[in-house]
């Protein structure tokens, strides 16, 4: 009688980040053939007439240093205004979340509202609140606002729903209190979605940036990437993308160190 071979025993899937070295070269591979390509791509006459290359961004970018240093001020004025906004988005997203969990009436009466302006477009309230607060930097930083409170509202939100029924329960039966359940078992909890919430608010705060910075203004990197796209020079628009993303990464970056520092105890 044939005997049947045992069958492999299937490796356990790897979901981890995986060896940092390994990381960082596959990383550092990626961004090389990135720029590769694109270098190769503007080749292409046609394509060049709209799509800048690496060395004409390179060059757009020198010549923004030497003329005036106006690169740097542009990414220290548009770097504030993501800051402040995303700052008080953060500070006020976090009470309504924890109110809305906490309490069913409190969410019966705002979800309605945060679901609502959630699907409205950031740029579409550009009029209204430039009729109710001007051109000065106070509608940037509302437009900003917005863009970020809804998202980490929403996402830290999520986060108190899901935590675990049975560690409530548990603190119950061990005679916890109201109190005892929201500082020891559903902050700790929530923390982690927190952090992504914060993650999620900074990518939207960048993202709005180019619209908020249409509410009157001749600094920052939005204003002039909408500066350059009027004489079609890609180079400096490009240049400004690329810069907003590389921020973006950054913080990003920063951002995910602090989780990990912050929730070993996972």
């Amino acid at each position: 009688m044939e005997k049947t071979k045992p069958k492999k025993m299937r490796k356990l899937k790897d979901f981890s980040d995986g060896n940092k070295k390994t990381r960082l070269t596959l990383m550092t591979i990626s961004i090389i053939c990135g720029f590769i390509l694109w270098y190769l791509i503007t080749l292409i006459p046609s394509i060049n007439t709209f799509l800048a290359s690496p060395v004409q961004v390179w060059r757009a970018m020198l010549s923004e240093i030497a003329a005036d240093g106006r690169y740097f001020k542009d990414i220290s004025i548009s770097l504030q205004r993501v800051l402040i906004g995303f700052g008080l988005a953060f500070v006020c997203s976090i009470p309504v979340a924890f109110l809305m969990g906490w309490y069913p009436k409190v969410r019966n009466l705002v979800e309605p509202w945060i679901q609502f302006f959630r699907t409205i477009p950031p740029i579409a309230l550009i009029p209204l609140v430039i009729l109710a607060m001007g051109l000065g930097e106070a509608p940037k930083y509302t437009i900003i606002f917005i863009a970020a409170f809804l998202i980490m509202v929403v996402t830290i939100y999520q986060g108190i729903k899901e935590v675990d029924k049975t560690l409530v329960k548990a603190a119950y039966t061990f005679g916890a209190t109201d109190k005892d359940l929201f500082v020891d078992i559903m902050i700790p909890a929530s923390f982690p979605f927190i952090l992504v919430g914060a993650r999620q608010g900074i990518a939207a705060s960048l993202t709005t940036l180019i619209a908020a910075e249409l509410t009157g203004t001749i600094f920052g990197l939005g204003a002039r990437i909408q500066g350059a796209q009027q004489f079609m020079d890609t180079s400096i628009v490009l240049l400004g993308i690329i810069t907003i993303g590389i921020i973006g990464f950054v913080m990003d970056k920063i951002l995910l160190l602090i989780e990990k520092k912050l929730t070993k105890w996972k």
